[in-house]
């Protein structure tokens, strides 16, 4: 089993390429508001212990299911040790079946992300970003916050590449990906 792990800074486009890569590939995407979304409908708040129980739920069947592979996105804060661990505990639930592992990261202007926050596939797909002030603010602080854009070789792993994709298609760094690591 193939396990792409899609970080990025918010609206940098993850979801989308992730979008364009499922299309090409064999690959399945669970893209982070799969599961934020539901539970902000459900519980009427942002609540993360229900969304990380729920992508353990996911992600250790998926790792069980005998598929091809999978596409995880998410926001990656450097800065914080606890999100090093997440994506260690995610990594074990999968090594536990013998998964490959690949790493993207997407970067992009603040500006650039700002336009992209609005756009009409994100606001389907993300009804918490429909609110389009608060969506903005969310980004702003997040980026005043936390660093969400990794140091040249803070990444430890193999199979890492890192994107601008300010000027590129989600379509082209699907292919980009594709090639690169030959999904």
């Amino acid at each position: 089993m193939k396990v792409l792990f899609l970080f990025g800074n918010a609206a940098v486009g993850k979801m989308t390429v992730g979008q364009e890569l499922m299309k090409i590939t064999n690959l399945r995407l669970c893209h982070n508001h799969m599961t934020i979304e539901p539970v902000l409908e459900i519980f009427g708040k942002f609540d993360t212990n229900v969304i990380l129980r729920l992508r353990d739920v996911i992600y250790e069947e998926f790792a069980k299911s005998g598929n091809y592979g999978i596409i995880l996105t998410f926001m990656w804060a450097f800065d914080m040790q606890e999100d090093w661990d997440y994506f260690a505990h995610i990594r074990e639930i999968f090594e536990a079946q013998g998964a490959e592992f690949y790493y993207v990261e997407l970067v992009a202007s603040r500006e650039v992300r700002l336009a992209r926050n609005v756009t009409e596939n994100r606001l389907a797909n993300k009804a918490s970003k429909r609110d389009i002030e608060a969506s903005n603010n969310r980004l702003i602080n997040d980026d005043e916050k936390h660093r969400f854009e990794s140091y040249e070789g803070e990444i430890p792993y193999e199979n890492y590449i890192k994107i601008d994709n300010t000027n590129l298609a989600p379509d082209v760094v699907a292919k980009m990906i594709k090639e690169r690591f030959s999904l």
